[in-house]
């Protein structure tokens, strides 16, 4: 990693890296990051200037890099040497999406704190139809790729989209979740519902954002579903043929602790 490497190491909870003191400010853009080097920087140069346009001065960006080992951690900190509002917080190893999200979270200091995945299938200039939902009176605000919106359009795989569909009917049995797009990796908060949020919240992997949907429900938070443009990029680390028995015993893990609170 480099003695010059700009990474403040965590676990969960984390604590503000040096390089940032815990300074309140409007927005916080969170991204959790593994083996994400071919494509988080186009993403990031978005984000740069998409944010200082719209709220200059006013945002930072966290990317939570969660143990990579493919140069993602060392671009980062090049990137975060000369972007002042750019940080980067580390785990050691390897603990999972949801981990990396937490510790974001936790570690941010916006008044709205936004999550985004690091491939930019959701545009970054989406986070205005989300900020959009939570000015209105939402305290959470969730991208969907299936709730209809003026100039919107999705681009994916039928066959993706259709497990995605299939997911979210059989999820919707399970769990008292009333949205119908669980999964898309863009999801924005209040400060005082992320904060309660992300410290009660326990899963680490592919499952954690059906947790929170269901803590937001059983903790009266008003949740706002908003359609957002999408497009599908390829890489994706998770494969349902492998992961599917992780998926299922996570969701009778939430639906067992979770399920009759809500």
């Amino acid at each position: 990693d480099g003695e010059h490497l700009r990474c403040h190491e965590s676990s969960v909870p984390p604590i503000p890296g040096a390089n940032n003191p815990a300074v309140p400010t409007a927005f916080s853009l969170i991204i959790p990051a593994y083996n994400e080097a071919e494509r988080l920087p186009p993403y990031l140069a978005s984000i740069r200037t998409h944010l200082t346009a719209a709220i200059p001065d006013a945002y930072e960006v966290l990317v939570v890099d969660d143990g990579s080992t493919d140069g993602t951690r060392e671009y980062v900190s090049r990137m975060a040497a000369e972007w002042p509002a750019l940080r980067l917080v580390c785990h050691p190893q390897n603990q999972g999406k949801g981990a990396a999200v937490r510790t974001g979270m936790l570690a941010a200091v916006g008044e709205i704190r936004l999550f985004a995945d690091a491939d930019g299938a959701t545009p970054i200039a989406e986070e205005e139809r989300l900020r959009a939902a939570i000015k209105a009176g939402a305290d959470v605000a969730i991208a969907s790729r299936r709730i209809p919106a003026a100039g919107v359009t999705r681009q994916r795989q039928w066959f993706r989209g259709l497990v995605g569909w299939s997911f979210a009917r059989f999820i919707r049995c399970l769990l008292p979740i009333p949205v119908r797009d669980t999964q898309c990796g863009f999801k924005m908060f209040r400060r005082a519902a992320a904060e309660q949020l992300f410290a009660m919240s326990q899963e680490s992997g592919y499952v954690f954002d059906l947790e929170l949907l269901v803590l937001a429900q059983s903790l009266g938070y008003r949740v706002a579903e908003v359609g957002v443009n999408w497009t599908e990029i390829p890489g994706s680390k998770l494969h349902m043929s492998r992961e599917w028995r992780k998926i299922l015993a996570g969701v009778w893990r939430i639906r067992r602790r979770l399920g009759r609170q809500a």
